[in-house]
């Protein structure tokens, strides 16, 4: 499978990602419907933004710059010192 590469489609990809999260956070919230829940759920949706940020923006642009990577896999073998299969 190559790249996606229709701007229509990343688009679509986008805005589904966004849906599935709201839809999600929705029926967490619903099936705990506490304060407590709530900010933890933020919480978690901020740290994980913020490590996703890290692996694919800082660690390309401060810490190796030759190294691109394909994904969350190719980061986490990056990170363990495996090379690319």
């Amino acid at each position: 499978m190559g790249d996606l590469q229709s701007p229509v489609a990343i688009w679509a990809k986008g805005i589904l990602f966004v849906v599935l999260g709201l839809f999600a956070s929705a029926l967490l919230l619903t099936f705990a419907p506490d304060w407590r829940v709530g900010l933890l759920l933020a919480l978690s949706i901020w740290a994980f933004c913020r490590a996703y940020y890290f692996a694919f923006y800082v660690i390309e642009h401060y810490v190796d710059p030759g190294y691109k990577f394909a994904g969350l896999i190719d980061f986490a073998r990056y990170a363990t010192g495996r090379p690319r299969s």
